[in-house]
């Protein structure tokens, strides 16, 4: 996932094998739900029937696990158009092939060079021997074997400064920062929503003051500068820079250093460097001491092809066929761990919705489609292109305008405050479900300002209170690819998840793997997003939409 405003967490849903005493619709439980589904119509009232049959194939006969292991053990990690992500694209439908589902095909869309590490060693050899905890990043050239050199901290903050450093880094490791605040915490990584958090979730959000135009100011002179850098290290032949992750205790948040597209400017090797081992190399700078590395990276640029892909397979409907509820995670990942969290957790559960459905003998009206995303972490590529070709597109800049030029602004400023030009499958879709925030299981749903969708998903919730799953809000959540659908005017959602240990472990560092994942967290998920997915392909009618918002 790009961003996140509001995460998810977990708790404490039992594993269990459920009994048939347990799964049973009481007369006590549709007594408590009366007051919830006198607030929908008659047609969003839960099929607590269908429900049963969800809940009993979701929790006694999941599989959601194995798909994950297969993903990120087998196939892990997915950067965007790399072998990995192709062999785990021919594995996932030919799983989906054994299920039986149909019109099951990857749909390329143009990506740019995709990115391989293939080997890599870190260490400090001077003053004293120790091994470096670190990761190069995405889309950086690898060095040329394995490189002995010098450190040099470089501190630019203007043109001037510059010149200071031409002729004196050849063959050095640059350091770009000083040494990062580092303390002991005194807080769990891993935290739930409590019953505050998410009274407070569901108010509406405080109004923002109008924005100023589409950019902020002061973005211009910072890439200008930004390039400027980049071309002294390119001049001067450094080793490599480096940096320190985000995280600590060993944990490293790393992502790209170079550009995917085919014809993306030359940078430098690049790595990023355990926040603790980082400040060693930076106090002993300090200190006047001279410190030494070796490091070798081994990256592969594959350019032979150029394209990503999204993966779509469908369960037919019945007399509403012709008509689409959609689910799906993102399959592509970040490099250091697994994609894990980030997302094959969503690929998994999105594909285990279908299974569930299926096995559940559900006989959905409308078909229910399936797309595993490419290219989410470079901007919801593989989810824009497909809605831009299926559904309603908006103009895109022309490629001569200088991407954060003034003219560029100015383009996007008059281009984009204009309704999208709408295709005759946008008529077809009711809905769109994400999953991308983690291991955390389903505490509510984000409107995502839809009003009209309030009484109908309070509705379709009721049934998993006991599940720990109760909240609506109006407000949005960003960074996930159910944004490609929203901001062209069709349904898109997201769920409230609990949000762990996803922002202070997992989201795209080297802990990103199997093992952080909630075996029973994401059952509940499956079995809620399952019901969800069911019921928006049963209603007479489509989701309702926002109106287009006016200028």
């Amino acid at each position: 996932m790009l961003r996140r405003s509001f995460s998810g967490q977990k708790s404490n849903f039992r594993t269990a094998r459920l009994s048939f005493r347990t799964l049973r619709i009481t007369a006590l439980t549709l007594s408590l739900l009366v007051p919830v589904l006198g607030l929908a119509r008659a047609q969003d009232q839960p099929d607590l029937a269908a429900i049963y049959k969800i809940k009993d194939e979701g929790l006694n006969r999941s599989q959601v696990m194995d798909i994950l292991s297969y993903l990120t053990d087998v196939y892990g990690p997915r950067p965007g158009g790399s072998r990995n992500i192709r062999k785990a694209g021919e594995w996932v439908q030919q799983k989906l092939k054994d299920w039986g589902l149909a019109n099951i095909h990857a749909e390329p869309y143009e990506f740019g060079r995709s990115w391989e590490l293939k080997r890599f060693q870190a260490h400090m050899v001077e003053p004293v021997y120790s091994p470096l905890i670190g990761f190069p990043k995405a889309w950086a050239p690898g060095t040329a074997g394995l490189v002995r050199g010098e450190v040099i901290r470089v501190e630019i903050s203007a043109e001037t400064d510059i010149e200071r450093y031409r002729g004196k880094l050849k063959g050095k490791f640059v350091l770009l920062q000083p040494a990062q605040d580092e303390s002991p915490h005194f807080t769990p990584d891993a935290k739930r929503y409590s019953d505050s958090d998410l009274a407070n979730l569901v108010l509406m959000p405080e109004p923002e003051l109008p924005r100023e135009g589409l950019r902020g100011q002061g973005s211009l002179p910072g890439r200008s500068l930004a390039k400027k850098i980049n071309e002294l290290y390119i001049s001067e032949g450094v080793a490599a820079l480096l940096d320190a992750g985000r995280r600590d205790d060993g944990t490293v948040w790393v992502v790209g250093g170079g550009d995917h597209a085919k014809d993306a400017a030359l940078v430098p090797p690049q790595v990023t460097l355990a926040k603790e081992h980082y400040n060693r190399i930076c106090r002993i700078l300090d200190k006047k001491i001279k410190v030494t590395l070796e490091i070798e990276v081994q990256a592969d640029f594959l350019s032979q092809d150029l394209n990503d892909f999204n993966i779509l397979a469908e369960l037919p409907g019945t007399d509403k066929k012709d008509e689409v509820v959609m689910l799906g995670g993102h399959l592509d990942s970040w490099h250091a761990g697994t994609g894990a969290a980030d997302d094959a957790v969503g690929c998994a559960l999105a594909m285990e919705v279908v299974r569930i459905l299926r096995d559940a003998g559900l006989k959905p009206r409308r078909t229910i489609r399936l797309a595993l995303w490419g290219g989410e972490e470079g901007g919801l590529l593989g989810s824009r292109v497909f809605v831009r070709r299926h559904f309603a597109s908006r103009p895109t800049p022309p490629a001569s305008l200088e991407s954060g030029s003034e003219e560029y602004w100015k383009w996007m400023q008059d281009n984009l405050v204009m309704p999208p030009t709408l295709k005759p499958e946008y008529s077809k879709l009711s809905g769109y479900f994400g999953y991308d925030n983690g291991t955390g299981k389903i505490r509510g749903i984000y409107l995502q300002g839809n009003e009209e969708a309030r009484p109908i998903f309070a509705a379709w919730l009721a049934p998993f209170a006991d599940l720990g799953a109760t909240t609506v809000t109006i407000r949005d959540t960003g960074g996930a690819d159910h944004q490609s659908f929203d901001e062209v005017g069709l349904p898109g959602f997201q769920f409230i998840q609990d949000e762990v240990d996803y922002d202070t472990r997992t989201h795209h560092t080297n802990m990103d793997v199997y093992d952080r994942i909630v075996r029973a967290d994401v059952m509940q998920s499956a079995v809620i997003m399952a019901s969800f997915v069911y019921h928006t392909a049963m209603r007479d009618a489509l989701l309702p939409r926002k109106p287009f918002p006016k200028r």
